[in-house]
């Protein structure tokens, strides 16, 4: 007995229950009723019945065994694949190795955490996401994921020659700037007290400057100890771009405090580079003029507030007494503003005297406003307004260092002991921040960051005034939507609601065991939008009976390691999944599930 479907030529198909039966030693087949009337969901029962197979109660065929974040994975491995960062890592050694550091970065950019941390968040037993799954990683051990960050640190001089033929040229802006970061113990070499950018004076501390192109890509950074003077580590730098790089010709731009005139006069010059710098205090002071802008606001408000500590000395109730505190009063005042070196103090148990040093003021007044750029470029080559905007790229690096010692990167704290970890370490750091750049700048519509920069610089009539954002801009920070309608978000805020978008580990009945996801983020024109040709490769061997990959499909088709044999269940249990899945994943991703595993029962019948 069987369901046998009749094609009827204009009409629908007529749906026949038939039978089998040998008569005069010839098999015929008789019709016991026309099912064409009936839903489909009590045919497909009926073929069950007739099959053999074993029904579960209604409700009871679908669990979800295992539903991990998945959206932000794909995001960040698709712009990977797209920007070629995994043709970065050389190919030399094993492949799991490299696999294992591409992951490191990766990881690295969706969940900053130890490396302890990480190592358990690729394990498929204590995954946090889907990423190890994605690369096919299998068990991964702490000790695997040391391995893989030493061996990353090895290469370090190879990844950034590669980064350095994509993203510099002879005759290209190179900004150079330093930053420190503290460090956690005291074993490590690199770990020195020095002047710390943290605010963090009771650590010990590494000093970490970084090299980018004129856009703010990052191409190279070097460790150094934490008190290491800053123009001391330009020398290095001018040997890399030179030797390592083999750039002939290029112009260094760095702050006034690390190109200095010992510098230019030992190294710059010598090597043959060109440079943009600022002058220091003392040579602007040569060129400035007799007289120039004075703010008599800070000083007058600093001498009413002197004023009203005088007067808390003077009152008759709990007055102000003791040069400790009169002096800790005084010093809370003049450090607010920075204007110790503008009063000439004197302080007594009992006294308080003050008056401004007019001779010091008068001083920096001549200063007040006047900040020279210098450059080794003739005019024809770079004039003023050039010069000025080279100078203002070097927000670009200070803008790296944001995202590498915050919450998007997290150098540190550091907690490794030996000196190439902590290279190895904050190399890793930087090459999630060249991932991080590509996906800010494909993302930029979707994010409160201006993405017309073009239109902001026209608005500037001057290179010096202060920095304007484009008209889109604008109307994002107001309207926080897009232009399409979307709601803006930061970038860390748009990572979490990928996220959301899960990939989920679904048991149908007993033994069947499927792995679907949401194909697609929502947005259509960003950059991951293609499936993983990855998953189509390396496809490994599971503990589940049966493995099927939604996510590595493609449309209409389904991808399994062997042919696959499901119980079948009825199609009102699948109506019933959204309860299932509304506790454990998105609502946006429930209707794509839903929908991929009706396909696959009317497939298997």
């Amino acid at each position: 007995m069987y369901v046998a479907t009749v094609p009827n030529r204009g009409s629908p198909p007529a749906i026949l229950l038939r039978e089998s039966y040998r008569e005069g030693g010839k098999v015929k087949t008789r019709t016991l009723k026309n099912l064409s009337d009936w839903p489909a969901e009590r045919i497909d029962l009926l073929r069950a019945v007739l099959r053999g197979d074993k029904l579960v109660p209604d409700g009871e065929g679908v669990a979800i065994e295992q539903a991990l974040p998945h959206g932000h994975v794909v995001a960040a491995w698709e712009t990977a694949r797209r920007i070629g960062l995994d043709r970065l890592l050389p190919r030399q050694g094993p492949l799991r190795r490299r696999d294992l550091a591409l992951a490191l970065i990766i990881a690295r950019l969706l969940e900053p955490a130890a490396k302890l941390a990480t190592a358990r968040a690729l394990d498929p037993t204590t995954a946090s996401h889907s990423l190890g799954t994605v690369l096919g990683l299998g068990r991964v051990a702490a000790k695997e994921i040391y391995g893989a960050l030493d061996w990353l640190g090895r290469q370090q001089s190879r990844i950034e020659a590669a980064l350095a033929r994509r993203h510099l040229a002879t005759g290209t802006l190179v900004l150079y700037d330093l930053t420190s970061t503290y460090l956690e113990g005291r074993c490590c070499p690199l770990a020195q007290y020095g002047y710390s950018r943290d605010h963090r004076s009771d650590k010990r501390q590494i000093v970490f400057g970084v090299l980018c192109n004129q856009q703010g890509c990052p191409v190279a950074v070097e460790v150094f100890a934490g008190n290491t003077a800053d123009p001391s580590t330009l020398k290095s730098q001018i040997d890399k771009l030179k030797h390592r790089f083999r750039l002939g010709r290029v112009v260094l731009v760095g702050d006034r405090g690390m190109i200095t005139q010992a510098r230019l006069r030992e190294d710059l010059i010598p090597a043959g580079l060109d440079w943009i710098t600022a002058l220091r205090a003392p040579a602007i002071q040569a060129l400035a003029a007799a007289d120039g802008p004075l703010q008599l606001s800070l000083f007058d408000t600093t001498q009413a507030e002197l004023a009203r500590i005088q007067q808390r000395m003077r009152r008759p109730r709990n007055p102000l007494q003791g040069a400790a505190a009169i002096g800790q009063a005084v010093g809370a005042v003049l450090g607010r503003r920075k204007m110790a070196k503008h009063f000439r103090l004197r302080i007594t148990d009992h006294e308080l005297a003050f008056a401004r040093d007019e001779a010091a003021i008068a001083t920096e007044a001549r200063l007040d406003g006047i900040y020279v750029l210098r450059t080794s470029l003739p005019p024809d080559q770079l004039d003023a307004t050039a010069t000025v905007h080279a100078d203002k790229s070097l927000a670009h690096v200070e803008h790296a260092f944001r995202s590498l010692k915050s919450v998007d990167l997290a150098v540190s704290p550091v907690f490794h002991w030996t000196e190439p970890r902590v290279r190895a370490h904050v190399f890793l750091c930087l090459l999630a921040y060249y991932l991080e750049w590509h996906m800010r700048g494909a993302l930029a519509p979707l994010l409160f960051d201006d993405h017309d920069r073009a239109a902001a610089a026209a608005q500037r009539a001057c290179p010096v005034a202060p920095a304007a954002v484009s008209p889109a801009a604008q109307r994002k920070a107001a309207t926080k939507l897009t232009e399409t309608g979307e709601p803006v978000t930061s970038f860390r805020s748009l990572l979490r609601h990928l996220a959301c978008l899960t990939r989920n580990t679904v048991r149908l009945g007993r033994d069947h065991m499927t792995t679907c996801s949401r194909r697609r983020p929502r947005c259509s024109s960003a950059p991951w939008t293609s499936s993983p040709s990855h998953c189509r490769r390396r496809q490994r061997a599971t503990t589940v009976p049966r493995q099927i990959n939604y996510s590595s499909a493609k449309p209409g088709k389904v991808r399994s390691n062997r042919e696959p044999y499901a119980p079948h269940i009825r199609s009102e249990a699948v109506n019933q999944l959204d309860e299932r899945l509304a506790a454990r994943t998105h609502m946006n991703n429930i209707e794509a599930v839903r929908t991929t595993l009706e396909n696959e029962l009317h497939r298997l019948d």
